[in-house]
């Protein structure tokens, strides 16, 4: 019996490119490296380097996040760039469509985070053993139909820990939507926000059937010229599809 896995032919868009960075929007379903426990699994650099040749990687995102990332075409870019991303240099904006309202329009949280903590491999808040996390979060908008609520919410992670974003959502108690690992996996539905709704439920897809976080923005110094530059992705088909059906049926 072949053993052989089918390949997806992941279609990753380039943002900018020069002869020391690159700069794609990374579609969900991808890792960014990769995986240890699945090293036969696609990557971002292995779809990536038979077009580009050589790539560095310089930070990651979660296989379901999608969104903007930057990877190194030099060492010298690399080394620069990795320097930025330790010393904080780096501006980052993720923007996550999350269950439930929060309290709250503005919050910043510091809390310590531990990594691979438990067998699911989460990451927990741990006051003695964990690393210093910050992240400051902003209500975008809100959206409400019957008994399901959804807000949209600007993140600025200051340091950058494994699952920081979700792990600091989750605390706040407004985990990510379609979070299986730490909230719920349900996926957002037509059916929950469409005043009545004519389809048929049993067969009905998701609009969101992943998590609801997406790296909306970066900002770096550029390795060889210094310049600051800014970078965004635009959202996929799955969060626009989204976020335009919550802003017809569910607006607040």
């Amino acid at each position: 019996m072949s053993t052989m896995k089918t390949q997806i032919h992941y279609k990753v868009p380039v943002l900018y490119e020069d002869n020391s960075i690159l700069v794609v929007s990374k579609p969900t379903g991808l890792v960014s490296v990769p995986d240890g426990y699945d090293m036969d699994a696609q990557n971002l650099v292995s779809v990536l380097e038979p077009k580009f040749g050589e790539l560095w990687v310089v930070h990651r995102l979660d296989r379901e996040t999608s969104g903007v990332i930057i990877l190194a075409r030099t060492e010298k870019a690399h080394r620069s760039l990795s320097i930025q991303f330790e010393e904080r240099d780096v501006a980052k904006v993720y923007h996550a469509i999350v269950n439930g309202h929060p309290v709250w329009n503005e919050r910043v949280i510091s809390a310590p985070l531990r990594p691979d903590a438990d067998r699911y491999h989460r990451t927990v808040v741990d006051h003695e053993n964990g690393k210093p996390a910050t992240t400051k979060f902003r209500v975008m908008e809100r959206f409400a139909r019957g008994a399901h609520r959804y807000t949209l919410i600007e993140a600025l992670p200051e340091t950058g820990r494994t699952h920081q974003i979700r792990v600091h959502l989750m605390t706040l108690g407004s985990p990510v939507a379609v979070d299986a690992l730490y909230g719920q996996k349900t996926p957002i539905l037509l059916s929950m926000i469409k005043r009545n709704y004519r389809g048929d439920v049993d067969e009905e897809f998701g609009l969101l059937e992943r998590l609801g976080l997406h790296a909306f923005q970066l900002s770096i110094f550029h390795p060889e010229t210094g310049v600051e530059m800014r970078f965004e992705a635009p959202y996929p088909k799955d969060i626009t599809a989204t976020l335009n059906q919550l802003r017809k049926h569910a607006l607040m």
